[in-house]
């Protein structure tokens, strides 16, 4: 049994039913998505990160979470390349963005506009972990690092043109010795600082003398203090493997003395302020006048103290060598000997060779040149009459041996052969034939004689055995290249 009131609550039910408001998913999920997005339309989020997922898009998916919640985040390529620490599992972060929703999954996730991390401990822990990376991979060396040049004349900075940094270094290379400084100008602090100091590092060490720059000798990095988030830009990899790879020395001039970075521990020096990285670039002028100076007079003390030492002892050794007049005494009393013995000598050797000449004037006289000349006449006339009969006799000798063999070859030469009634058969291709085996019916001849040449061709075939007819091959190597066989 159904009451009236009932009735009444069934009949409410119903026309609350059709007054409620029909949507599509679609029409829902967008409505949430402006709700949500015009609420919370830029909010700042402190958790811990979880789940992170780095496609080959480029963007980032991650999720935030506490002890209660998980809120999933998102960060676009163009802003990912702006994080300047690697986000990882569980380290706690304040993530900047706008919160919206993703209809597709039917959850809401916030767009990180800027991410750092949570605190100081946070930056120190991520620092921690990329100087044991670095230092593994030997990039804090001693063994690596280069020497500082003694007088540079060019200098490199990299630093901010404004501050009050490259004033304090100019005004150092001023005092102490003026040198070329190139400035590379950067900024010093924020997202994109640590990108510029590392390109300006690489900079310099790729000019080369033909680019309209000298390049420098020593490059100074250098910055005021700060706090660490301030500083954060030269403890980035991409600076500290910039400055390992630059061939050109570097001071690191970064903060206060108390202040350190991973630059500092890569660079080839590590300089407390800047003033004191310009003094460690250059000497003091005043100082290098007061070096030579001192190294002048230690020069002239020297020569002065190797001259007296070389003068004592050349007196001494003039001391131990015997007096001029010792070493002269024995050759001039030589001297004066022969000087008394040369007039008779002098004497005896001109009598010598007169006695010599008038012996030989004797065998020179006019008679007794004129028979050993005539001699001499009758023993060359004796000599061209043995050798003209000599000539005749061996030319003769050849004129005989020349005849005979004339005529042995006018003998077995072919002419000679034909001449006794022989004659000599060609083929068409005009070599010799030599059996009648090499010939067949109808094959054309050519037969030589004495007289002539007539020409012929073979009717009949040959009379007794056939022998085999030599390969073209061998006949010709022997008739072009062997001996000719006799015609007999």
């Amino acid at each position: 049994m159904v009451s009236d009131s009932d009735h009444s609550l069934d009949e409410q039910s119903g026309s609350g039913a059709s007054n409620v408001a029909e949507f599509t998913v679609s029409e829902l999920s967008f409505a949430l998505k402006r709700t949500v997005e015009e609420t919370y339309g830029y909010v700042r989020v402190r958790g811990e990160l979880g789940r992170i997922s780095r496609p080959a898009s480029g963007h980032i998916y991650l999720d935030l979470k506490d002890e209660k919640s998980v809120l999933a985040g998102v960060i676009w390529r163009g802003q990912a390349e702006k994080i300047k620490f690697n986000p990882e599992e569980g380290l706690e972060v304040v993530a900047t963005g706008r919160l919206t929703t993703y209809p597709g999954q039917s959850k809401y996730q916030i767009v990180i506009e800027a991410l750092e991390p949570a605190g100081v401990g946070a930056l120190l822990a991520q620092l921690e972990k990329l100087k044991k990376k670095l230092a593994a991979e030997g990039l804090f060396d001693d063994d690596r690092k280069l020497p500082l040049p003694f007088l540079p004349s060019t200098v490199g900075v990299v630093t901010s043109p404004t501050g009050a940094v490259i004033r304090d270094m100019l005004h150092g290379f001023d005092e102490r010795f003026p040198v070329h400084v190139l400035l590379w100008p950067v900024r010093v602090q924020g997202e994109s600082s640590g990108r510029e100091v590392a390109a300006a590092i690489r900079g310099f060490n790729a000019l080369s003398p033909g680019d309209g720059l000298p390049r420098p000798d020593v490059l100074i990095v250098a910055r005021g203090g700060g706090s660490l988030e301030d500083l954060w830009g030269f403890n980035e990899e991409v600076v500290a493997r910039a400055v390992a790879e630059c061939a050109i020395p570097i001071i690191s001039a970064v903060g206060h003395e108390t202040d350190w970075t991973l630059i500092d521990l890569v660079a080839d020096a590590r300089a407390p302020t800047p003033t004191k990285a310009a003094e460690w670039a250059v000497p003091k002028f005043s100082d290098l006048n007061e070096r030579l100076e001192t190294l002048a007079r230690r020069g002239a003390q020297v020569t002065r103290r190797a001259l007296e030492e070389r003068r004592t002892r050349f007196k001494a050794l003039a001391r131990a060598l015997p007096r001029i007049q010792d070493i002269m005494a024995l050759p001039r009393q030589r001297c004066d000997a022969a000087s008394g013995r040369l007039p008779r000598a002098l004497l005896a050797n001109t009598q010598r060779h007169r006695t010599r000449f008038e012996r030989s004037s004797g065998r020179h006289q006019p008679n007794a040149l004129r028979q050993r000349a005539r001699f001499g006449r009758e023993r060359f006339a004796d000599l061209n009459r043995r050798g003209a009969m000599a000539l005749h006799q061996s030319m003769t000798q050849a004129r005989s041996r020349f005849e005979a063999r004339a005529k042995l070859l006018a003998t077995l030469g072919l002419e000679g052969v034909l001449s006794r009634g022989f004659a000599l058969v060609r083929n068409e291709a005009g070599k010799g034939v030599r059996q009648a085996a090499a010939l067949s019916r109808g094959d054309g001849v050519e037969i030589q004689f004495s007289d002539g040449r007539v020409g012929a061709r073979i009717e009949g075939e040959m009379t007794g055995p056939r022998k085999p007819a030599k390969r073209a091959g061998s006949t010709k190597k022997r008739s072009e290249g062997g001996p000719q066989g006799s015609l007999f």
